[in-house]
C-alpha cells in the first residue's frame, strides 16, 4: 500500500471496492495468476492506494495504515 497517498484530509475512511479481472488492462491479469476478482481499496476522492486479491488482506492493510475500511457493494 503507497503511504505516500494516504496523506492529507483528516476523514481516515477508504472503500474497498471488488474489481473484476477481466476489467483491468492486460498486465495486470497477467499478475491475477487465476484469481476471478480483485479487491481495490480508495480514498475518499477516489484515488486507488492499493489492489490486492484478498478482502481480508485489503482490511487489514487498510487497518495497518491507521484506515477504516467500509466495503462498497
Amino acid at each position: 500500500m503507497d503511504t505516500t497517498a494516504m496523506t492529507g484530509p483528516a476523514d481516515r475512511t477508504v472503500y474497498v471496492k471488488t474489481i473484476a479481472v477481466t476489467d483491468l488492462p492486460r498486465e495486470v491479469r497477467d499478475q491475477a495468476e487465476g484469481l476471478e476478482q480483485l479487491y481495490a481499496v480508495h480514498n475518499a476522492d477516489g484515488q486507488q492506494l492499493a489492489l490486492v486479491g484478498d478482502r481480508k488482506l485489503a482490511f487489514e492493510l487498510a487497518r495497518e495504515h491507521n484506515y477504516a475500511p467500509v466495503l462498497v457493494h
